[in-house]
């Protein structure tokens, strides 16, 4: 929501300014400069990047407006999920595990939890680090570094896709002056023209640098950093998922291990206490 109200505002503020300083609207529409500045941004954009970032961008597109799927209602229900992994760990033992881990589809404990259960990635990363702990995986500290190292190649992945939108911004502003070079070329190649026909050759030339700066620096280099951001909350779900399981390991118990889980999230997101015991007790029994 916000990022369409930011894309209204930077369209009416830049437009409606031009307009109203008596600017013509009809000298802005110069498709072949729109057609030089995003080909040539996107045609380098592929030279660039491998297939697997160039399809990630795709799918990352709706990020962009929905922003991070990760709300204080989803961190209830992973800790609330967390709590009966480690209550069920703590009275039956790891290898009661083995049978949601093994089939996480048809568990009647994951399934409790739809909204962490239909992500596919969230489940496989937390399944892969339980079935450790049902064939007898003790040391914590050795885990942390299995985890943190999976984690900063996720990481690494996810910025590579945000990381090659913001080269693209970076880029825009220079082929907007390649644009307007080919503009002038163009223009000097007319320059029998009467002054008025030349005016417009101008200024459709120098709409090249201006569609590159804008954007540059009021769409794409924003499109980046909205997708880093949105990536970010993604790594900071799954390190609450390391706090809670290295937690667990250590042997606390589950009331514990899940609180050292919320203590790592960011406020905007952190559940208090007591929303964590109110939601426990209106989780199905077992």
């Amino acid at each position: 929501m916000f990022a369409i109200v930011g894309f209204v505002v930077v369209i009416g503020s830049v437009i409606g300014g031009y307009m109203l300083g008596g600017g013509h609207l009809g000298v802005l529409w110069q498709p072949f400069e729109f057609l030089i500045i995003l080909g040539a941004a996107f045609g380098s954009f592929m030279i660039g990047n491998p297939k697997s970032v160039v399809s990630g961008v795709g799918k990352s597109l709706g990020l962009i407006v929905r922003g991070s799927r990760f709300s204080k209602a989803s961190y209830l229900e992973l800790l609330a999920m967390l709590y009966a992994i480690f209550k069920l760990a703590k009275t039956k033992g790891d290898l009661a595990l083995e049978s949601h881990v093994e089939k996480p589809e048809e568990s009647s404990l994951f399934t409790k939890f739809p909204g962490f259960s239909k992500d596919h990635h969230l489940v496989e990363f937390l399944c892969d680090y339980l079935r450790l702990l049902t064939l007898g995986t003790n040391n914590a500290h050795e885990m942390e570094s299995i985890i943190d190292g999976e984690i900063e190649s996720h990481h690494n992945e996810m910025h590579a896709i945000s990381g090659s939108v913001t080269n693209m911004a970076d880029a825009m502003p220079a082929l907007g002056i390649v644009a307007a070079v080919l503009g002038v070329i163009h223009t000097m190649g007319s320059i029998t023209e009467p002054p008025e026909v030349l005016g417009h050759l101008i200024g459709g030339a120098l709409v090249g640098t201006f569609m590159g700066v804008l954007l540059s620096y009021g769409f794409f280099a924003a499109f980046g950093r909205s997708l880093e951001q949105t990536f970010n909350t993604e790594s900071m779900y799954l390190m609450c998922i390391k706090a809670g399981l290295l937690a667990h390991m250590q042997g606390y118990a589950p009331q514990v291990s899940i609180e050292f889980a919320r203590k790592i999230l960011p406020h905007s997101v952190k559940p208090s206490f007591k929303e964590v015991e109110e939601y426990l007790a209106n989780v199905p029994p077992d």
